[in-house]
């Protein structure tokens, strides 16, 4: 496959402020999510992108590294890497040195399961190459009730072999849930063991995480622990700018406090459909595929879901809100999941108005694919259920993606 070279970059408009530049969008992501693989060794319960089974539609090295040039010609400073788990794919780390190679740094995200100490001297050895490795409980207790038995000791050995490698500042990547609120002191202890850097980012409730939204998601007084906790500790803890809601607590939290989703960001996933958001791979959300005719540029330029994100947003009924100009009425890809209006609040609003919406009339929507796997694993958290969703979805579910291989791990070996 040859894709095209990116039409002239339009020029930005002048006299405007960074934030504002940002919500009319750039002419090339600063950076982007690219799941390589559904396929997955775990079977987490808020998995975004409902992984486990590989999609064998999933593109060819060939094709990636056809899109790493693409990204190389934007000029895109980084690729964030995922899955599933990305390691999995038997080109990966030919893949991640392509990349390096054409000037596109990668940060990846793993659950450690390939992360040897050869590995891990390599990942040392290697410029340009964040890792990111997921952890979800400061205890094996906690976090293996949503990732699986197992998944604690192999994301701490991970740590460890990236320590001895020499390999500087990892990340420890915590999805923030109302069972590990009360450990945000145990992971900073963590990441200062390993001399990583601790990363939290919200619970969405998409992909499977929309099934386990109403037990996982911390409680109202855990949000206020939470900014509490972020005030005192943000200038050493990354958050991905995934709690600008939290703004209306009072002061924003560091960082761009901005949805970017089609602005600045955006997510490729496994066969080339691109989306606005990493946290909504949903046909809503589907700005095209970049094995069309001129490629990623032309999606991210020219389709009409993404300019009409990049158009001036109504605040609905949030307008009349003192927090407005701070918190941007929350997350888009939350407030979609629970099926609440775009121009509506937060779903975890702290003024407490997402609770009342929640309370009223509202059609949550079914998703538009799942990679789950057909039959327990070995991995399957203890909490897990794959049932559908709560009785208020008025329209039937799809059902799963009909080219997903039956075998999770089909054509990889691990």
């Amino acid at each position: 496959m040859t894709l095209t070279a990116s039409r002239p970059q339009a020029p930005q408009p002048q006299g405007k402020t960074l934030v504002d530049q940002f919500e009319l969008g750039l002419n090339a992501p600063i950076c982007l999510t690219w799941e390589l693989t559904y396929a997955c060794n775990l079977e987490c319960a808020h998995c975004l992108s409902s992984s486990g089974k590989r999609d064998p539609r999933e593109l060819t090295t060939e094709q990636c590294e056809a899109v790493i040039d693409e990204l190389q010609r934007m000029q895109v400073f980084y690729v964030n890497i995922g899955g599933g788990e990305p390691t999995i794919r038997p080109d990966f780390w030919h893949l991640l040195q392509y990349a390096v190679d054409h000037q596109v740094g990668v940060k990846f995200s793993t659950n450690g399961v390939r992360l040897t100490p050869e590995r891990a001297r390599l990942l040392a050895s290697t410029d340009y190459v964040d890792v990111q490795i997921s952890l979800d409980g400061a205890t094996a207790e906690v976090n293996d009730y949503v990732r699986g038995p197992g998944s604690y000791d192999t994301a701490i050995l991970a740590l460890k072999n990236l320590q001895e490698a020499g390999f500087k500042d990892a990340k420890i990547s915590v999805v923030c849930t109302r069972e590990n609120i009360g450990q945000l002191d145990e992971f900073k202890a963590i990441a200062d063991q390993y001399g990583a850097t601790l990363r939290l980012t919200r619970l969405r409730p998409s992909g499977r995480g929309a099934d386990v939204w109403d037990e996982l998601h911390p409680l109202p007084e855990q949000q206020r622990v939470l900014y509490d906790w972020l005030m005192a500790n943000g200038e050493d803890v990354l958050t991905g700018d995934s709690f600008f809601h939290l703004a209306a607590f009072g002061e924003s939290l560091p960082g761009l406090n901005l949805c970017g989703a089609g602005r600045v960001v955006c997510l490729i996933d496994p066969i080339g459909d691109v989306y606005a958001c990493p946290f909504a791979i949903h046909d809503n959300f589907l700005a095209g595929n970049l094995l069309s005719e001129g490629g990623f540029a032309t999606v991210w330029q020219t389709s009409e879901l993404f300019q009409e994100l990049r158009a001036p947003q109504s605040s609905g009924a949030c307008t009349s809100c003192q927090f407005f100009d701070s918190c941007r009425g929350g997350c888009m890809a939350a407030k979609f999941f629970t099926g609440l209006p775009m121009d509506g609040p937060d779903p975890e609003c702290v003024q407490g108005y997402g609770e009342s919406a929640l309370a009223g009339e509202r059609s949550i929507p079914a998703p538009s694919q799942d990679h789950s796997r057909t039959a327990p694993g070995r991995n399957q958290p203890v909490m897990l259920t794959l049932g559908r969703r709560p009785d208020d979805v008025t329209s039937p579910p799809s059902p799963p993606v009909s080219a997903c291989a039956e075998s999770p791990l089909a054509g990889f070996t691990l």
